[in-house]
């Protein structure tokens, strides 16, 4: 591949002119050039274009002429490589290969030469050939009829620009010649091509079509700034971007058309990356033109041959590149890793045949070196990294940041990563601190495995100091004393400080606590027992905290105290806690005698008017009343129930239940009870009755709502009529079946100033029973109303001898689970 690579000879023989693509000046460039010309010309004389007009004409001229002949230079280049190849091929001279290749371009109906880049692609057999094809697939599955050499043209600029490449002698030339023959036709408008540093650094390498006091400006970029071409490196597929402002991310030119587009693709060779290529657009690119969504591929070739021209660069521009650090050889990698005092692996990359990254091999391990698994050096040394650590591919990705490292060049540590290896199969792991750097193409990995002890110890550092505890020992023989840091932060003294003995510890505490560090210190001392004690400590700061002191005596071999080991502890928080505590358990309890209190009031108060079963003697009727307390006594409700005979031999028969809980619901509820007793003696019917009190709840404070059932019983034509207030109706049951009664109009009582009841009259027989009820008898929280209700009714058809079995039969079947009162008023005709 390499000598067709090479550049052209100047003396060989050139094809015709009518062989070759002329090229026709459509871009920006020359339509800016026209209109200067027509400006220039519209300003002159009559006589004829003005001297400026003229000079602009000539200069846009020769600039077409100098294009064309660079493009024809281009092309000649090629078609002179294909013919070398054609020469090689078929054993013929360079006239007989000039003719093949005319005869057999004409055959195929293109050029010389396309066909001359179709001839090099198939002799390279290259990443670029690989591109060329893949894209004149595309093309051709995509062209119209009328396009058939749109592809085969972009084949020419690619491998125009690769001999552009190839030909140049720096990173300048080389972004020129990308930008010109293959990136210009993709609508682009400035390349960058940046180096990347040993250190993370990016030094601007070559530019085309940005200003040179912006390139001036971003000739070096330190490490860690974030740019579009860092962000590129993260992303070994390239990174695009639709509209730089967007993004709010720096870069070059982002003055220039900050609304365009960008795309930074990583440039690397052999699975280490040395630079990154930028490419500029005018306009967003989304959605991205067609042309840059089937070039793809071929934008991260030219990336490739950035990276070959990168590799010299770096070479040549150590300042720039590599911030003028002499790169270490691998001899020298392997001295620096005999000095460490941590295990240390020396690693060389392995390529595949296609050059590309598939291992690294263990090239030297240190002396220190200390296998997870126990294996010598001498097993591990010369091996390749995946065959000894294959689980580094896994989750622990430590396979993949050495690859990231080495492409890059940034180093990575890590703090406890999980190191396995496998041993017969057998699983071995261990924890360490990684650390892993690039030096020149090798790199080192450093790990610290974490040593059992100096965890436990610094485990038991954190806990001490999460737990506000220091330790100390006291030797009685030699008055030495030892505390640790935690210890001086809870006494406020600096570590310079001479530490408190035991025997002066009541000096240092609050004077009411002397008698208690007394008995600790007798305990301790003279009876030679572990104690324990609490006390305010003064600190020289002037704050008192809360402290609580344990110790244990250590005796020698006779039996002679002689140490004192123990702990201090920072309780304040605690201390500070239980007084609270304290205080609320206080409040809490006087708040639950008062509510006890309170509600034993309302208890007594409901109970003196509503009791729990009432009784009463009516001629040619029997009445049984039964009403039910909710089961918590907190929860005193508004239910309540009245039966009384009028003046007018009629029997007021109702019930009702007033919205909420505790006092107030109660009072309510005898306002109401009472209200609706009065009203009654008027002689008004139902209807008018619930009419006057829905004004009598509504003018109640507090905002008020019940609902209630009110009915007339007529003992003489044994007739009940009755009215409802948002109520469920009353259940007539009659020859072993239980209906409600009709559901007739009436809204809750407060809800609105005034309100229009209607009545209903039922004709009662001989052993009919009529149950009047409030929602606490039916209510559950996973049924609905008619649920329950059907339940009620089924309930009811079972008729016993007594009325008052009945009501409690009811009471005693109720499936109601919301804890709330229930009344029940129940009338059979008696015969």
């Amino acid at each position: 591949m390499s000598d067709l690579r090479k550049p052209p000879d100047p003396q060989a023989p050139h094809l015709p002119a009518d062989a070759l693509p002329v090229p026709v000046e459509t871009g920006p460039a020359a339509t800016g050039a026209a209109a200067v010309e027509a400006d220039a010309g519209g300003a002159a004389e009559p006589g004829g274009p003005s001297p400026v007009g003229r000079l602009t004409a000539t200069v846009e001229r020769l600039r077409r002429e100098v294009r064309a002949a660079q493009a024809e230079a281009d092309g000649r280049a090629l078609i002179e490589l294909a013919k070398g190849i054609l020469v090689e091929r078929l054993r013929c001279g360079p006239a007989q290969a000039a003719r093949q290749l005319a005869e057999l371009a004409g055959q195929a109906g293109v050029t010389p030469l396309e066909f001359a880049v179709d001839v090099i692609n198939q002799a390279a057999r290259d990443r670029l050939s690989e591109v060329t094809a893949a894209f004149l697939a595309a093309t051709a599955a995509d062209a119209r009829p009328a396009e058939p050499a749109d592809g085969h043209s972009s084949a020419v600029r690619l491998r125009a620009a690769e001999s552009g490449a190839l030909a140049a002698h720096d990173t300048q030339a080389v972004a020129d010649s990308l930008l010109e023959h293959a990136l210009t036709p993709l609508g682009a408008e400035a390349v960058a091509i940046w180096a990347l540093g040993t250190d993370g650094s990016l030094a601007l390498a070559g530019t085309a079509g940005f200003p040179a006091a912006e390139a001036g400006r971003w000739r070096h970029v330190p490490p860690g700034v974030t740019t579009v071409a860092r962000r590129g490196l993260a992303e070994r597929t390239g990174h695009w971007i639709r509209s730089l402002a967007e993004t709010g991310m720096p870069s070059i030119g982002q003055h220039q058309h900050p609304e365009g587009g960008r795309v930074a693709v990583p440039a690397g060779t052999g699975g280490r990356i040395h630079g990154v290529l930028e490419i500029a657009w005018p306009t967003p690119l989304d959605p991205p033109p067609p042309p840059v969504v089937r070039q793809i591929e071929q934008i991260e070739a030219l990336a490739e041959l950035c990276a070959h021209t990168l590799e010299s660069y770096a070479r040549h521009h150590p300042d720039g590149a590599d911030n003028a650090r002499v790169l270490p050889d691998v001899t020298e990698l392997m001295d620096l890793a005999d000095g460490l005092h941590d295990p240390a692996l020396v690693l060389v990359p392995v390529l595949d045949v296609d050059g590309e990254l598939a291992d690294f091999r263990i090239h030297h391990v240190n002396s220190r070196f200390l296998d997870p698994a126990g294996r010598p050096r001498g097993v591990v040394n010369g091996a390749l990294l995946l065959e000894t650590y294959p689980v580094a591919a896994g989750h622990s990705e430590l396979f993949e940041r050495i690859e990231r490292v080495h492409a890059t060049g940034e180093p990575y540590r890590a703090h406890r990563m999980r190191l396995t290896a496998l041993v017969d199969e057998v699983p071995l792991a261990a924890v360490a601190d990684i650390n892993i750097s690039r030096h020149g193409s090798c790199v080192l990995l450093v790990w610290r495995i974490e040593d059992e002890t100096a965890r436990l110890a610094s485990l038991l550092q954190h806990a001490q100091r999460l737990g506000r505890i220091g330790g100390f020992e006291e030797n009685l023989l030699t008055a030495e004393i030892t505390w640790n840091g935690q210890l001086y932060e809870l006494y406020g003294r600096p570590v310079s400080d001479v530490p408190v003995a035991l025997e002066d510890l009541a000096a240092h505490a609050h004077p009411d606590d002397a008698v208690a560090i007394g008995r600790f210190l007798r305990t301790l001392l003279h009876h030679r027992r572990a104690a324990s004690t609490s006390f305010r400590l003064q600190r020289p700061d002037g704050v008192t905290r809360h402290i609580r002191v344990v110790a244990e005596p250590v005796l020698d071999s006779d039996g002679q105290l002689y140490v004192v080991r123990g702990a201090y502890q920072d309780i304040s928080a605690q201390h500070w806690t239980e007084v609270a505590l304290a205080a609320t358990r206080d409040q809490l309890a006087h708040t639950e005698q008062e509510a006890s209190e309170r509600n034993r009031l309302t208890l007594q108060l409901q109970h003196a008017i509503m009791p729990p079963a009432q009784t009463l003697a009516i001629p040619g009727l029997d009445l049984a009343v039964r009403y039910r307390p909710a089961e918590t006594q907190h929860l005193v409700g508004g239910d309540w129930y009245d039966a009384v005979v009028l003046p007018s031999r009629m029997v007021l028969l109702c019930v009702g239940d007033v919205a909420g809980h505790g006092i107030d619901a109660a009072t309510s509820m005898v306002v109401l009870r009472n209200a609706l007793r009065g009203l009654a003696v008027t002689g008004a019917g139902p209807a008018q009755l619930l009419s006057w009190l829905n004004m009598v709840t509504h003018h109640l404070t507090g905002s008020v709502t019940a609902t209630a059932v009110c009915g007339l019983y007529d003992p003489d034509r044994h007739t009940l009529r009755w009215a409802r207030a948002g109520h469920l109706p009353p259940v007539l049951v009659r020859g072993g079946e239980a209906e409600p009664l009709p559901l007739v109009r009436g809204l809750l009582l407060g809800a609105v100033p005034e309100a229009e009841y209607q009545e209903h009259e039922v004709q009662l027989a001989v052993d009919d029973t009529l149950l009047m009820y409030t929602d606490g008898l039916i209510e559950r929280r996973d049924r609905s109303v008619e649920e329950s209700l059907a339940q009620l009714l089924k309930a009811a058809r079972t008729v016993p001898p007594a009325l008052d079995q009945q009501v409690d039969r009811l009471l005693t079947h109720s499936r109601s689970d919301t804890d709330d009162d229930t009344c029940v008023v129940g009338i059979r005709v008696a015969p």
